[in-house]
């Protein structure tokens, strides 16, 4: 069953201030290079639940995360499963975008978010 109501851990609410202060090469890349004119708003370093994903769209529902060297592990691919587990109870799509996607295929990183925003925006509409 599908949780609607996104739960805020405000405790999370100075890191959260921090990260968004202190984003990485990538996000910064993203961010000022793509999200932070595109027509459907984003935001950055959300508080969802227990966690803080590095970008959100509540129109579209979408949470993109971009995944360091760190996430590859045995250890960091078991404990982001669980984290994209939970966070998509809450109805929310989690796309999952490398830092060699941002660095090396930015271009193409970008259209497919736009598609995704739009793909998930049209399912929103007509869900209502």
């Amino acid at each position: 069953m599908e949780e609607k109501k996104k739960r805020h851990n405000s405790s999370l609410t100075p890191l959260a201030r921090t990260l968004r202060k202190n984003m990485t090469k990538e996000e910064c890349h993203l961010w000022y290079d793509f999200l932070r004119d595109y027509p459907v708003r984003f935001l950055r370093q959300k508080v969802i639940d227990n966690y803080i994903v590095d970008f959100y769209c509540s129109s579209a529902n979408l949470v993109i995360e971009i995944d360091g060297s760190q996430h590859h592990s045995p250890f960091g691919l078991k404990k982001d499963g669980v984290r994209t587990k939970r966070i998509e109870k809450y109805g929310l799509t989690v796309l999952r975008v490398t830092n060699g996607e941002i660095n090396d295929h930015f271009k193409e990183t970008c259209l497919y978010i736009d598609y995704l925003v739009k793909q998930r925006m049209n399912e929103e509409e007509k869900e209502e």
